[in-house]
């Protein structure tokens, strides 16, 4: 197991940890979440070995094979592929070994040789190097090209692929969905579930935590809290110890002013000195209960724009595409005012360059763009932020937008985006990614657009920044087409879905859930199609066509039997809240007193209740549960 004992680790003069400890038992899977710069690569530093404790003691068993995914990969002429197989270095080493022992002609170590290679699994190892560059989007004949052919972003998913590679008992991973796009995301989360490794990931995606993670460290005030279950439960558990912190603060204040007045009023009199006294070292003895607090540094909203026509905006038989060669052909789309799209599709399939067509900064191959008089087009894309200014404070780069307004309401708009103090005044050069990416933010929203086209807005967005950007999209009054890997920012912004996928624009009839099921029946067909038999007949485009009708029909029947147990699981996390609270009364001694003697039977009565509707509840869920994944395996899902 790894233990994490009393540790202190400092960065500069300021300690990011301080006495912290926390127990990680082997196999678990755990999330590691905290504020920007709360010391979380930190402590995956000191996991893996590269930095000390400035006090205490980190225990990670010796014989550990550790695997951790570099922030980028290294610009070399090596392919993809080997590349990638350089992260099982057990491999590289029975390779070296069988190079070795057949050049020197010894029988007995030859044998030797290519049984450890065959031990390290070698002969299907450029197989297995090849389906996780698959599972993260790379395309066939990508792994012979070098890496220095890739993109800073798609260099990331190479060491991401090297991680994984490795046959490791400790796996860190720090922010792996940062360049992922949905598709490549649910592949990581299924891959990662079924990983039987000890898992610590930094991610600011909730869902994939609730999806993967057994519990949640989380370092706050410097230290290291381990809650049981995903970022849901986190959340739940955080809360309601906040709530007995802020209860146990409270009450404590009225101790302590209790005592107050009592020395305030006798301190002048002497008959009463010997008591004063008393009190007033019972005030210094008291160990102080701090307040809680969980206050967002972000707020913000997008003000309402100026009224524009409908449509907004409309593509009549588009196609696009670079170089004259279509991604998207005969796209005929329209957007309305509050018309709430998101983006769905898999990898290259043309959801960016849709989106950058929206926005006007691509012109069509074919057919006509039509925009509203008065439209206001707010775009986020990840160029945008290597387009900022980098000599150019945050706070110029607003006064460039609204010269004649007070610098001071501009810092306080800043503010709502977390830039404040030195931050606002000081070139954005040395600003990270996160902050970058709110100021484009603040600068779109200050803009009131009547349009939002976000092409992966959450990307080094924390939770509590994603968390404020999803609550401003809801509040926002225009129309909004979002490409996100964020599935609860699509789910909690989206109403309806376009499908980018072969070539055409279509709706998507379904949910998030719909989709996943949409990729899996893809990944298979992809699959029996690499492993058919050269020269099988191909499927007529009418039986194409009726196993599409075919698994509509089953994501239809599926969707009520899903919506069934979600409505349960709702309902019976409520009623343990209300459980959970109860019991809490209960444990009160004063309530066992004669004259609560009425209220007690009133609450062991609803106690009695609550326990009866619960087992109900949970055998209805449990049902409806089953009724999904028996529904799901008749589907093939």
């Amino acid at each position: 197991m790894i233990d994490l004992r009393n540790i202190t680790l400092r960065r500069g003069a300021e300690p990011l940890l301080e006495g912290a400890s926390a127990t990680i038992q082997p196999g678990n899977k755990i999330g590691l979440i905290g504020a920007n710069g709360s010391g979380k690569s930190s402590l995956l530093a000191l996991l893996r070995g590269t930095l000390a404790t400035d006090h205490g003691e980190a225990y990670v068993p010796a014989d550990w094979e550790i695997a951790w995914m570099a922030q980028e990969a290294p610009a070399g002429e090596a392919s993809a592929l080997d590349y990638v197989l350089d992260g099982d270095r057990a491999l590289r080493a029975a390779e070296q070994e069988v190079a070795a022992a057949e050049a020197s002609g010894d029988g007995h170590r030859i044998a030797n040789a290519h049984a450890r290679f065959e031990a390290a699994e070698g002969y299907s190892a450029r197989a297995r190097a090849g389906e996780l560059l698959h599972g993260l989007g790379f395309e066939a004949g990508d792994g012979e090209r070098p890496v220095s052919a890739f993109s800073g972003g798609w260099r990331v998913r190479l060491s991401l692929a090297r991680a994984l590679m490795c046959p490791s008992d400790l796996l860190l991973l720090d922010e792996p969905t940062n360049h992922l796009d949905l598709e490549a995301v649910v592949w990581l989360e299924q891959w990662l579930r079924a990983y039987a490794g000890t898992l610590l990931i930094i991610s600011h995606d909730r869902d994939l935590l609730d999806r993967v993670v057994d519990e949640v460290l989380h370092i706050e005030h410097r230290q290291l809290t381990l809650y049981s279950g995903g970022y849901t439960a986190f959340e739940r558990q955080r809360a309601e110890r906040m709530a007995r912190q802020q209860a146990l603060y409270e009450k404590q204040q009225r101790e302590i002013a209790r005592i107050q007045r009592f020395v305030d009023r006798f301190r002048a009199n002497a008959s009463k000195a010997r008591a004063v006294q008393s009190r007033i070292k019972a005030l210094e003895r008291m160990e102080q209960v701090a307040p809680a607090y969980a206050d967002s540094p972000f707020t913000f909203e997008f003000a309402d724009s100026p009224p524009v026509a409908n449509p907004l905006l409309t593509l009549e038989g588009v196609s696009l595409g670079y170089g004259g060669q279509a991604v998207l052909s005969d796209v005929t789309r329209s957007l309305a005012q509050a018309d709430r799209i998101g983006l769905l599709g898999p990898n290259g399939a043309g959801k960016s360059t849709l989106v950058r067509a929206l926005a006007g900064e691509q012109a069509p191959l074919a057919g006509q763009s039509h925009r509203a008089p008065g439209l206001r087009v707010g775009y986020f894309a990840q160029h945008q932020l290597e387009q900022l200014d980098d000599t150019a404070s945050p706070l110029i780069h607003l006064q460039r937008l609204a010269p004649e307004a007070p610098p001071q309401r501009l810092r306080d708009f800043l503010g709502g985006f977390a830039i404040s103090g030195d931050k606002a005044t000081e070139p954005v050069a040395p600003l990270s990614g996160g902050e970058k990416a709110r100021l484009v933010l603040a600068l779109l929203a200050w803009q009131r657009p009547n349009l939002l086209l976000l092409d992966e807005p959450t990307n080094h967005l924390d939770l509590e920044m994603r968390h404020a950007l999803t609550q401003a999209l809801q509040g926002f009054a225009g129309a909004v087409v979002v490409v996100s890997h964020d599935r609860h920012l699509l789910a909690a912004t989206a109403e309806r879905y376009w499908l980018v996928a072969d070539g055409a624009v279509r709706d998507f009839d379904g949910d998030l859930d719909d989709y996943h099921a949409w990729l899996a029946e893809r990944r298979r067909e992809e699959a029996r199609g690499r492993s058919a038999e050269a020269g099988a007949p191909e499927r007529s485009a009418d039986e194409r066509k009726a196993e599409r009708r075919r698994q509509a029909e089953q994501r239809a029947a599926l969707k009520p039997l899903r919506e069934r147990a979600a409505q349960l699981l709702e309902q019976l996390e409520a009623l343990e809240a209300e459980h959970r609270a109860l019991e809490e009364r209960l444990a009160d001694p004063e309530l066992y007193s004669e004259a609560q003697r009425e209220t007690l039977h009133e609450l062991l009565q609803r106690q009695g209740q609550l326990q009866r509707q619960r087992e109900s509840l949970e055998a209805a869920w449990v049902e409806a549960e089953e009724a999904v994944e028996a529904a799901s395996r008749s589907a093939g899902q």
